[in-house]
């Protein structure tokens, strides 16, 4: 008898074979409560090993804020066109937002290569990982809004309606997020040193995006179709969606047309097309 009918006839299948997608789906559903606990635990011991503990998860965002005000708002006068009343949050905005993505993007890249011996040891859907790390970015982002919020109204923006807005624009990014997520975890497992040269890349996107300066204030004097691609890229798409919802003085006259659909549509790209691509390689994870 063939090793395969054999083993067919035995209700033996493959170790470590890729499911269906729909069943993937199913086990990762089966999962959750190891990919919350797991998020969690992650959060807690990032700054475990420091004095101040929790804190820095709100400081460190603060103080690049700070930094980058003191360089490109003071100096470099990089927010041209906005009063400093708007100035402020518009660049604390842009940076915590930015954090989310970028913080999400590095944890990716190492989620399989950094965990290899629970990736060899234990049984579970693979994406249990990326999504998990792009969950404890969520967490850590919620702290520092409290922080973003208090800023925001000392500089005279003071809650409304619009503020509501700020739940779909975080729960697009966040989509996106883990499926950018799913894509680096795959190819960071097969190239582990692509964690060494993603932070020059980040760094790039970031100067890209609009972090520090308005895109068609900066760019007035360049052809626009310079300015649409940086506009329409998901890092300033996410951003400007934040800032419109959360500073008054921040109109919709400085976002880019049919917004709300660019963030859904980069989504949706990254969501349902990073987790199939990363589906697609599950049986591969910690071999070889």
């Amino acid at each position: 008898m063939a090793p395969g009918d054999l083993a067919a006839k035995y209700g033996l299948a493959v170790s470590g074979a890729r499911p269906g997608l729909f069943e993937y789906v199913r086990q990762l559903w089966s999962h959750r409560h190891f990919i919350m606990a797991f998020s969690s635990a992650k959060l807690t011991a990032q700054y475990s090993q420091a004095k101040l503990g929790q804190v820095w998860q709100v400081a460190t965002p603060l103080l690049n804020a700070l930094i980058y005000y003191l360089i490109f708002g003071l100096i470099l006068g990089a927010g041209k066109g906005m009063e400093k009343d708007v100035y402020i949050p518009f660049l604390v905005t842009g940076i915590f937002v930015f954090t989310f993505t970028q913080s999400s993007v590095m944890a990716g890249v190492r989620a399989i290569s950094g965990n290899l011996g629970l990736v060899r040891a234990l049984h579970f859907p693979r994406a249990s990982l990326p999504i998990s790390f792009s969950i404890q970015q969520l967490q850590q982002l919620l702290f520092s809004m409290i922080v973003l919020v208090a800023i925001v109204m000392v500089s005279g923006s003071y809650p409304s309606a619009s503020w509501l807005l700020v739940i779909p624009a975080l729960l697009l990014q966040f989509v996106f997020n883990v499926g950018l997520a799913l894509i680096m975890a795959r190819a960071g497992a097969k190239t582990p040193d692509l964690a060494q040269l993603m932070p020059f890349v980040m760094r790039t996107w970031l100067y890209a995006s609009g972090v520090m300066f308005s895109i068609p204030v900066m760019l007035q004097d360049k052809p626009q179709w310079i300015a649409d691609i940086l506009m329409y890229n998901p890092a300033a798409v996410y951003m400007d969606l934040i800032r419109f919802a959360l500073i008054d003085g921040y109109g919709s006259e400085n976002l880019p047309d049919h917004v709300w659909a660019t963030g859904l549509g980069w989504a949706l790209l990254f969501g349902i097309g990073g987790f199939v691509y990363f589906w697609k390689a599950e049986e591969r994870y910690g071999r070889g």
